[in-house]
């Protein structure tokens, strides 16, 4: 009896693992996409409430006791209910598929995002089970670990050297499949400085859950600094050192690459998944 009534003081503590998500946005992207949430609900709302209200109140009225209501056996059928029964709904969805059509032009992941600064090009590789994240513009390469200038938007170029994958930053925005073979877009930005969780949000096989990666989103000059240091030290990422990233199906610790081979992405890409032509070792293979 004192579980019971403590239970609801309790409630509110299994929320405190829980980390930031699309709710709290740190992008124009994930604002988009809380706005489109919040105004779904607010139209679904519109008809759930009411007919929740409605159907109380009709249960009050029409109680046993209550001598004034009045049965009506007979009644058959009402033009005006029928027109005011179903014009709601129809509002509700030319409404939600008004804010679904909007929204998804708005927000076309493959769309570039207005800035006064040029992009930032960030290829990223699926592998098992670690993210591979190229700079081509810096000559630089990371496991797990992607650095972002705040304020500036980044054009991911985005594929799969194993099963298929997708990938998500919950508080930048859209998630999008990475597919072997396959050169997906997509334009994210980081308003502000921060920390952020990177994930794959397609179960992906035994591995699945050390298919995450850390985002840290840090001023411009920061950024460059990271970046000089990032070329300093470790070792170079090419076709032979690619090859054994792929072919260690394990979770890997964040580490840099001071150089990248010129044309690795687009090698991965256009061969399926390898640098260079080699038997496809997840024929078969079911996740």
């Amino acid at each position: 009896m004192q579980l019971a009534r403590r239970l609801p003081l309790l409630l509110p503590f299994a929320l405190v693992a829980c980390a930031p998500g699309v709710l709290e946005p740190a992008g124009p992207v994930a604002a988009g996409e809380r706005t489109i949430l919040l105004n779904s609900l607010a139209i679904m709302l519109a008809i759930i409430v009411p007919t929740i209200v409605a159907t109380l109140a009709f249960a009050w009225w029409f109680r046993a006791g209550n001598a004034r209501a009045q049965y009506r056996p007979d009644w058959a059928y009402s033009g005006r209910l029928e027109l005011l029964v179903w014009s709601v709904p129809l509002l509700a969805v030319i409404f939600l598929a008004g804010i679904g059509w909007v929204g998804s032009h708005a927000l076309e992941p493959s769309r570039p995002l207005a800035a006064r600064q040029a992009p930032l090009t960030v290829q990223v590789i699926s592998l098992d089970w670690k993210w591979l994240f190229i700079y081509p513009d810096q000559g630089v390469a990371t496991i797990n670990h992607l650095v972002i200038p705040a304020g500036r938007p980044i054009a991911f170029r985005i594929t799969s050297a194993t099963v298929m994958n997708s990938f998500f930053v919950p508080q930048l925005g859209s998630q999008i499949y990475a597919m072997s073979g396959m050169d997906a877009k997509l334009n994210l930005q980081a308003d502000r400085p921060g920390h952020y969780r990177g994930l794959s949000a397609h179960y992906s096989g035994a591995g699945f859950a050390d298919m995450g990666f850390a985002v840290d989103a840090v001023p411009s000059a920061a950024f460059e600094g990271w970046a000089a240091s990032a070329r300093a030290a470790g070792p170079m990422l090419d076709a032979p050192t690619f090859l054994r990233l792929n072919l260690a199906e394990a979770a890997s610790p964040s580490m840099t690459f001071r150089a990248v081979q010129p044309g690795l992405y687009d090698a991965v890409v256009r061969n399926g998944g390898a640098p260079v032509h080699e038997p496809a070792r997840h024929a078969g293979r079911e996740d």
